[in-house]
């Protein structure tokens, strides 16, 4: 079969499936197999594809037609700049996520040298996109997953930022104490009750500690102060229509200028606040 044969049934399939893009998701797959760009895919759509091409592109529309995220098919995900690994032991980079380190660099500008924590790494997206781009920034990253730490640090190697990105192991702060200048973190913030009415990608396949809420975001909160430079910064990721709530414990807690930010869809997901300086 052509390219422009094969794209046409498997968007079909992935579309009885129930993929939410069928079609685009076709391009990625097949553009992963031949090694091309999506663009590549049109130039020139009567192409056949070899026999091992065939069934190797195949074999992952099928693993996408079971609805399991596009990203772990891939094996990577892009993520600002970064092209991360990625596989069932992280969660998938989310676009949402890129306006959490939007609002890090933000609160960062200015600083030589500071000193960042990132609570939960997981494939190192947050930490890694902060190092890379405030080139003086120099961060701790913790998870209480091997799985995960072993992810962050194929893409510490990938991104060439060993020197200035380090990993540890242990829950939560993993006994780092600071001072820092911004803790970041992306917590598990979905309700137990929430979980089985998300998309499968979700529900079925993304790890459940990194998703479902367990009380680490009042905890980093609570801890966070004692770890930050006078005037530094928390900022956190929350769920969609959680953030007045989030916004509120950081107050009653004694931070200071808090505020919340919304995602590149205008939801309101981001909650930052200083310690007092």
């Amino acid at each position: 079969m052509s390219t422009r044969e094969l794209l046409s049934s498997s968007a079909e399939e992935l579309a009885v499936a129930g993929c939410p893009s069928p079609r685009v998701d076709a391009e990625w797959l097949l553009a992963h197999v031949l090694g091309v760009t999506r663009t590549d895919l049109y130039a020139d759509g009567n192409r056949p594809l070899e026999p091992g091409e065939e069934r190797r592109f195949r074999a992952l529309v099928a693993r996408r037609a079971r609805r399991e995220p596009l990203a772990y098919v891939l094996g990577e995900w892009g993520f600002r700049g970064l092209t991360l690994q990625i596989d069932p032991r992280v969660l998938v980079p989310r676009p949402e996520t890129e306006a959490v380190v939007e609002r890090c660099l933000a609160l960062l500008a200015g600083l030589v040298e500071p000193w960042v924590l990132d609570v939960g790494v997981g494939s190192g997206a947050i930490a890694l996109a902060i190092a890379q781009e405030h080139p003086s920034a120099l961060v701790v990253a913790t998870d209480n997953s091997p799985g995960a730490l072993a992810v962050a640090a194929e893409n510490r190697v990938r991104a060439g930022l060993v020197e200035r990105v380090e990993l540890v192991q242990g829950e939560l702060f993993a006994a780092q104490e600071g001072p820092f200048d911004l803790i970041v973190s992306n917590p598990p913030y979905v309700d137990a009750d929430e979980l089985d009415g998300l998309e499968p990608e979700v529900a079925q396949y993304e790890p459940r500690a990194a998703l479902v809420s367990s009380g680490a975001t009042e905890a980093i909160a609570e801890e966070a102060r004692s770890r930050l430079t006078p005037g530094g910064a928390l900022v956190l990721e929350t769920g969609d229509g959680k953030a007045g709530p989030v916004a509120d414990l950081l107050a009653r807690l004694g931070y200071e200028e808090v505020s919340i930010g919304e995602d590149l869809t205008g939801r309101e997901r981001i909650v930052d606040g200083r310690a007092p300086g």
